[in-house]
């Protein structure tokens, strides 16, 4: 694997809020996207005391090449998990929560049922808590997606991770179109709830593709991006193509804010789910 820049080496002191957070998600039984996805900011969160959920199990039904969650045979859906995310939410004094979950292509709705009893239970545990849903595409089920719109998230977010043409050698399960649908259906279905998505750069990707894809987002409505660079999880995973200079990210952000955006997140480090309440206090 290349040589990661100076801007991409960081380093974090311990704190008890770590081990605090650790010991949490063990006595809940509740896994994390952090964890799984090998997230270079987990400690950063779980120092301040947050997390990102996965709900739905720790095993994939994608393989997807850039990313680090494990593709097996899915686990059993628990029905109280959303309930023990309530909790969780509770003992770490959320205001803001994401919770994200692993592609259940097995399951006839995708999880979505699932995704909406966690809503709910949050929200009616802690009442002042904002809940964004980060969500796979159920493969293009809109009914499906209507299950998490009606229990009434703060924010929706769904990720399209890369630019049109590389969606076969990437995320060769998934459909460039069939996200953006998911995206559109976000706003037809609930126009108030926010609709979010996240991209990665260095995976290969020309300025005039995310461009074009900037502009596919704005045309289904979609008000919040994210913006990082692409780090491979290991020699195995899709190689990283180029390392984004932060003047680059800057850039990008400064053409999405043109092109509409309501919010802009745009840094090597940034993560779909990183300082994920920025979007909505920028609003307040």
């Amino acid at each position: 694997m290349r040589e990661k820049p100076d801007w991409l080496k960081r380093t974090f002191k311990d704190n008890s809020n770590l081990g605090y957070v650790r010991e949490m998600l063990t006595e809940l039984h509740l896994n994390t996207i952090c964890d799984a996805a090998m997230c270079p900011n987990y400690v950063e969160c779980f120092s301040k005391k947050t997390a990102t959920f996965m709900i739905l199990g720790v095993n994939c039904t994608r393989n997807c090449r850039f990313c680090n969650v494990i593709n097996q045979d899915p686990q059993r859906v628990d029905p109280d998990e959303p309930n023990r995310i309530a909790q969780a939410v509770s003992k770490l004094g959320l205001k803001y929560v994401v919770i994200t979950s692993v592609t259940r292509d097995d399951l006839p709705d995708g999880g979505a049922a699932h995704f909406g009893a966690t809503i709910r239970a949050i929200h009616a545990l802690n009442p002042q808590t904002a809940v964004e849903v980060l969500i796979p595409d159920f493969q293009g089920n809109i009914d499906a997606l209507k299950l998490v719109t009606d229990a009434n998230p703060e924010v929706i977010s769904h990720n399209m991770e890369t630019v049109q043409s590389l969606y076969d050698q990437v995320r060769p399960q998934a459909i460039y179109g069939r996200s953006l649908k998911v995206l559109k259906s976000i706003k037809e279905l609930a126009p108030h709830i926010r609709s979010k998505t996240g991209i990665m750069l260095g995976l290969g990707e020309k300025d005039l593709e995310v461009y074009q894809l900037m502009e596919d987002l704005r045309g289904v409505g979609c008000e919040f991006l994210t913006i990082g660079q692409y780090l491979a999880p290991s020699p195995l995973h899709y190689p990283v193509q180029e390392y984004i200079t932060p003047q680059q990210f800057d850039h990008y952000g400064e053409i999405a804010k043109e092109k509409g955006f309501t919010f802009v997140a745009s840094a090597p480090f940034v993560r779909s789910s990183y300082n994920a309440s920025e979007a909505l206090e920028a609003e307040a």
